[in-house]
């Protein structure tokens, strides 16, 4: 099966695009990384693709008079890549509806939290006002409405007591590094799909023995927030 051309969106630094270009870089990867399209032209994640010797567009919104025109273009420049998923890491505008319909179960997006809580901006400032004990990051289909989509993956980290936004955020971060690879993965080898309103796996097994494992953050034995321990139930 010949690898899927990916196209990745960026607004800025790109740091989960660098961890998808880096994981499709492996041999026999199901996802080919042919392009990398931002909406501004300083976007630092721009450099790191040419240098990664991955072909780069700009298409900026101010040159566009509205958000349809601008999409259109977008659509223009995915086509001319030969697109067949897009990944959004960091691409900080909302996609027109009439992009959305055409695009439909090829477009997937990381959000830093365990959706459906904490949707939009500040996700990590809303999970410490809300006091929950864990938070994480999830890939999803893109829909028309915002971080409302099918969900593909996610991964869980604890909130710490002593957590601000910042070291919240960086905890996150660091496992959509690892999350959103595999879900590129994933969706890459038809091994889930969106059907209708909802994501479809196929050729998973279900291990009875882990089937009744359980999170703790803290540990109710010890009282410890044990992070490897979590990580190990991400997908």
């Amino acid at each position: 099966m010949q690898p899927k051309r990916t196209v990745i969106m960026i607004s800025g630094r790109g740091s989960n695009m660098a961890a998808l270009v880096e994981a499709a870089a492996e041999h026999g990867h199901p996802a080919k990384i042919v392009g990398v399209l931002s909406d501004k032209a300083e976007a630092p994640g721009l450099d790191y693709a040419a240098r990664a010797g991955i072909a780069t567009r700009v298409v900026a919104r101010a040159d566009y008079a509205s958000a349809d025109l601008h999409d259109g273009a977008i659509d223009e420049a995915l086509e001319e890549l030969g697109a067949e998923l897009v990944c959004l890491a960091g691409y900080m505008r909302k996609l027109s509806p009439g992009f959305v319909r055409k695009w439909l179960g090829r477009v997937i997006n990381i959000h830093p939290s365990l959706l459906p809580l904490f949707r939009g901006l500040n996700s990590h400032r809303q999970a410490l006002e809300a006091g929950v004990r864990i938070h994480g990051c999830t890939v999803h289909f893109v829909t028309p409405a915002i971080d409302a989509g099918p969900i593909i993956a996610q991964a869980a980290v604890p909130v710490l007591p002593d957590d601000s936004e910042e070291t919240l955020a960086a905890r996150v971060l660091a496992m959509e590094h690892k999350l959103y690879p595999r879900a590129l993965r994933l969706v890459a080898e038809g091994k889930v799909q969106m059907q209708g309103e909802r994501t479809a796996f196929q050729g998973f097994r279900v291990l009875r023995e882990s089937s009744d494992r359980a999170l703790f953050a803290p540990e109710p034995d010890t009282g410890v927030v044990d992070v490897e321990s979590l990580a190990r139930f991400t997908p």
